[in-house]
C-alpha cells in the first residue's frame, strides 16, 4: 500500500510555534495519516515513514519503509515556495485576527483567499515532487501545510 503511516517533522532550531500554527500542524498530521496517497518513484509498495526537515535552506524528504530502513531521500529548493509561504502566513494571520472580531461573511471571504493560496502552494509542491513521489491533491495540500510549519520563523 503506497501511503504514509508515520510522519516526523524536524523543527530543531525553529522558534516555538504559535497556538494557531501548532493547531494547523496537528490537523495536517492527523488528516494526512488518516488518508493519503504517497508513492515514491521506483520504490516498492509502502507503507512509508516520512521525515521532513529543512537543512541548508533546502527541504529534505527522507523516506523510509515500515521497518525504518532507508527507501530514498531527496532535497527540494525552498525558493519556489518562498512567496507563496509568505503570502500564506500573512493571510493566515489575517484570518486568525478576523475570527476574533469580524462578521462571518468577511471571515469566509478571507478563508476563501487562504484556501486559494494553500492550493497554489500544493500545486507548486506537486510540480516539485514530479518524478520523485506520486501523490494526490489532498496529500500535497497537507504536506504543504507541514512545509509551512517548518518554515515558520516566529
Amino acid at each position: 500500500m503506497s501511503r504514509l503511516t508515520k510522519i516526523e517533522l524536524d523543527d530543531t532550531g525553529l522558534p516555538p510555534p504559535t497556538a494557531e500554527i501548532e493547531q494547523e500542524r496537528k490537523v495536517a498530521l492527523f488528516d494526512l495519516l488518516e488518508e493519503n496517497s504517497f508513492a515514491p518513484t521506483g520504490a516498492p509498495d509502502g507503507p512509508f515513514h516520512l521525515y521532513l526537515s529543512i537543512q541548508d535552506r533546502r527541504l529534505v524528504f527522507d523516506i523510509r519503509d515500515q521497518d525504518d530502513a532507508a527507501v530514498g531521500a531527496f532535497h527540494l529548493s525552498l525558493s519556489p515556495f518562498r512567496q507563496v509561504i509568505k503570502d500564506y502566513f500573512q493571510i493566515c494571520e489575517a484570518y486568525f485576527e478576523a475570527v476574533k472580531r469580524l462578521p462571518p461573511a468577511q471571515i469566509e471571504a478571507i478563508d476563501m483567499g487562504r484556501r486559494g493560496i494553500h492550493d497554489e502552494g500544493s500545486r507548486i509542491l506537486a510540480e516539485r515532487l514530479e518524478g520523485k513521489v506520486q501523490t494526490d491533491h489532498a496529500t500535497a495540500r497537507r504536506l504543504f501545510t507541514l512545509i509551512c510549519v517548518l518554515h515558520f520563523k516566529g
